[in-house]
C-alpha cells in the first residue's frame, strides 16, 4: 500500500476531524505507534504468514484496530478496521462497502483477473454490470493498475473501499476453493472407512494452512466448514441437482444460497463428509446420521450429519451444534422475569414433567441442554436419551436410540430407571409407551423433561391424552409446559426508531395494547448484519404451570380452547403476547412477529 495513503499523523487527524477519535487519544495513538507496529510485524513475522502477500504490511490501521479503543460518536461497537477505513473512504471520496461472501460470485470473483495479480494489488473483482467492473481494495489502486485491469478484462473500473483483512481473506478463500473445486471436478477418491466410534476429532486448517499439495477435495470440505463458521451458520445444505450442485447455509433461520458447484465434484465431497463422520461411503440408497467433532476459534464444535438420497443423488445437511449457543445461562435465552420464575419453580421440583414443546428448528434443543446444565450438579445424576445425540457434555449421562438393536425410547427408560437417575431428559415422546414410561418414572420420584411437537402450551395436554395417557397420571405427573418459538433480533448496530399507528399494526392482526402511534424499532441494515437489518436470534415463550385449575379440566373429553381460556386467566402470556412485549421493547419488528406468530391469527 502506498505509504502516504496511511501517513498515521493524518490518518489521526481525519479520525479527529470525523468525530471518531479525541485529540488526545490521537496523540496517545501516534507515541504508541512504533513499539505496536514492531509487535504486530514480529506476530506477522512466519513464513506463512509472509507469503500471504506483498502488499500486507503494518499501517497505522492496524496499529488503531489493535488498541480496541471505543468510538468517540457514540456509535455502538469499537474503532476497529471497518470503522477507520469507512472513513478513510468518505475522506478519499470513494464509496465504502463491507465485504458480504454471500452476495459475491464465485467465479466472477475467480475468473476475471488472475489471483497473483489479486494479491499483489489487493484488489478484488466483486461483479459486473454496463461495461464496468467494480473492484473493492483498501487503498485507491494508481492508473497503472486500473489500465492493467481495464486491459486484461476489456471493462472500465469502478473502485469500492474495504477493509484489508476483508479483500486479503476472500481472495484467499475464493481463489482456494476455486482451485480445489476445479482440481476435483475429474477425480474422484473413495477411501474405505471403518464404522466404529460415535465421533472422532478433526482438526480444520486455517486458511493460511492449506496448501497447494494437500488433497483437493480435502481443502474444498475445510472451506465449507471454516466459511460456514465464519458466517455463524446453523446448517449446511449439499443438494444435488440435475447439471449442478447446491450449497445452502441457514443463517439466522434463514437459508442463503452461497455457491453452485459442479456435479462431478458432488460425490467426491460426500465421500468425503461421511469419511469425517464415521459413515459408510459405499451405502448410497439409505439415509445415514453421523457426527465429526472439530475446533471453531479454540472451542470444540459438534457437526451432525444426515445424508438421505434424493432424486438426482444423495442430500447431506450438516448441523453446526456449537456449545456457546446451546449451553447457554437461561435468563440469556429471551425469557421475560414472570416466565422465567415460572420455568424456574418447573425444573427445581423435586419430580414431574416438563415439555418443552415446539416445531423443530424452535430453540427446544438449546432450552433443554441450558436447563440440564443448570441442574447438573455433583450430586445430581442426569441422564439423557435422545435420537440422535446432539451434543455430548461430560457432566450428563447420554443414551442415543438406535432402533435397529432395538435401543428404543421406551426399552431404554425402562433401563435406566434402575441407573439410580435424579434427573431424565427424553428427547422426544413420539409414541404411547414412551409416555407411559415418562409417567411411571414422573411417578418414582424422578424429573423428566421431555419435548413435543405442538404448537402451544395447552395444546400438549390433549396430546398426551391422545397419545393414550389417562387423565388421572397426567394430573399427578405433570408439573408445568414451556412453549417456544425463536426471531430474529434487531441488528444493535444499525438499529433506528420510527413511529408507526396502532391502527395500521390492527389492519395486519397485530394488537399491541395501545391507541395512537407508537415507537419501535427497525434495522437499517448494515454491514454487521449483511444489510438484513437482523443479527443473532432470542427465544419468545409461553409459560404454562399445570394448577389445579387445569388439573380439574382435564378429562378424556377435555376441550383445548377452553384449557386455552382458563391458562390465560390464570396469566399465561401466549407466544404472539410474548413476542409483542419484544416488539415494543425494541428486540425484534412488527416483521418478525407477524411471521413467526402467524399461526395465532
Amino acid at each position: 500500500m502506498p505509504d502516504e495513503q496511511f501517513d498515521p499523523k493524518t490518518v489521526c487527524t481525519t479520525l479527529v476531524k470525523r468525530g471518531l477519535l479525541s485529540p488526545d487519544k490521537a496523540k496517545e495513538i501516534l507515541v504508541k505507534q512504533p513499539a505496536i507496529k514492531k509487535k504486530l510485524e514480529k506476530q506477522r513475522g512466519g513464513p506463512q504468514k509472509r507469503s500471504v502477500s506483498g502488499n500486507n504490511s503494518v499501517t497505522i490501521v492496524d496499529v488503531i484496530a489493535s488498541m480496541k479503543l471505543g468510538r468517540k460518536d457514540g456509535q455502538p461497537g469499537m474503532l476497529d478496521e471497518d470503522a477507520v477505513f469507512q472513513v478513510l473512504a468518505q475522506e478519499w471520496n470513494i464509496p465504502y462497502r463491507k465485504l458480504d461472501p454471500l452476495q459475491l460470485d464465485l467465479n466472477l470473483v475467480t475468473t476475471t483477473i488472475p489471483r497473483n495479480f489479486a494479491m499483489k494489488h489487493l484488489v478484488l473483482p466483486i461483479g459486473i454490470k454496463d461495461g464496468y467492473v467494480t473492484v473493492a481494495t483498501p487503498t485507491p489502486p494508481n492508473l497503472e493498475v486500473l489500465d492493467d485491469i481495464t486491459r486484461v478484462t476489456n471493462l472500465k473500473v469502478k473502485t469500492i473501499i474495504s477493509s484489508k483483512t476483508d479483500v486479503i481473506k476472500l481472495i484467499n478463500e475464493f481463489f482456494g476453493f476455486k482451485r480445489s473445486i476445479a482440481a476435483a471436478e475429474d477425480m474422484f477418491a473413495g477411501p474405505s472407512v471403518e464404522i466404529g466410534n460415535l465421533e472422532q476429532y478433526v482438526r480444520l486448517k486455517s486458511t493460511d494452512e492449506i496448501q497447494s499439495t494437500d488433497h483437493h477435495i480435502v481443502n474444498a470440505v475445510n472451506h465449507l466448514l471454516l466459511y460456514a463458521f465464519d458466517q455463524r451458520a446453523s446448517d449446511i445444505h449439499i443438494e444435488p441437482k440435475r447439471d449442478e450442485v447446491m450449497v445452502r447455509m441457514r443463517i439466522d433461520g434463514v437459508l442463503h444460497t452461497v455457491y453452485k458447484l459442479p456435479k462431478k465434484v458432488h460425490n467426491p465431497i460426500v465421500s468425503r463428509i461421511k469419511t469425517l463422520s464415521r459413515l459408510n461411503i459405499a451405502e448410497k440408497r439409505r439415509p445415514q446420521d453421523g457426527r465429526i467433532k472439530t475446533d471453531k476459534g479454540g472451542v470444540e464444535v459438534e457437526i451432525r450429519i444426515s445424508t438421505v438420497p434424493v432424486a438426482f443423488g444423495e442430500k447431506v445437511v450438516m448441523r453446526v451444534m456449537d456449545p456457546d449457543i446451546l449451553f447457554q445461562d437461561l435468563e440469556g435465552l429471551g425469557f421475560s422475569a414472570t416466565d422465567l420464575s415460572r420455568y424456574d419453580q418447573f425444573i427445581n421440583m423435586p419430580h414431574g414433567i416438563v415439555l418443552v414443546c415446539g416445531p423443530t428448528g424452535s430453540g427446544k434443543s438449546t432450552t433443554l441442554y441450558s436447563t440440564l446444565r443448570q441442574l447438573s450438579t455433583p450430586e445430581n445424576n442426569v441422564i439423557t436419551v435422545e435420537d440422535p445425540i446432539e451434543m455430548i457434555h461430560e457432566d450428563f449421562n447420554q443414551i442415543g436410540v438406535q432402533p435397529a438393536i432395538d435401543v428404543t425410547f421406551a426399552n431404554i427408560l425402562r433401563t435406566i430407571l434402575r441407573q439410580d437417575p435424579d434427573i431424565i431428559m427424553v428427547g422426544e415422546m413420539r409414541d404411547l409407551e414412551t409416555a407411559r414410561n415418562a409417567v411411571q418414572a414422573a411417578l418414582t420420584g424422578h424429573l423428566v423433561l421431555s419435548t413435543l411437537h405442538t404448537n402451544d402450551a395447552p395444546s400438549s395436554i390433549t396430546r398426551l391424552l391422545d397419545l393414550g395417557i389417562p387423565a388421572f397420571l397426567l394430573q399427578a405427573t405433570l408439573v408445568g409446559i414451556l412453549a417456544q418459538r425463536l426471531v430474529r433480533k434487531i441488528c444493535k448496530y444499525c438499529a433506528e426508531s420510527f413511529e408507526i399507528d396502532t391502527a395500521e399494526l390492527q389492519r395486519m392482526g397485530l394488537e399491541v395494547g395501545k391507541k395512537g402511534h407508537v415507537a419501535l424499532k427497525r434495522g437499517k441494515g448494515c454491514m454487521k448484519c449483511r444489510h438484513t437489518g437482523y443479527r443473532g436470534r432470542t427465544g419468545i415463550f409461553e409459560v404454562l404451570p399445570y394448577t389445579e385449575g387445569l388439573k380439574k379440566m382435564t378429562t378424556a373429553k377435555t376441550d383445548v380452547e377452553k384449557l386455552k381460556v382458563r391458562a390465560r386467566e390464570e396469566g399465561m402470556f401466549t407466544l404472539r403476547e410474548s413476542a409483542v412485549k419484544k416488539l415494543l421493547d425494541g428486540v425484534t419488528t412488527y416483521q418478525e412477529v407477524l411471521r413467526v406468530t402467524w399461526e395465532q391469527l
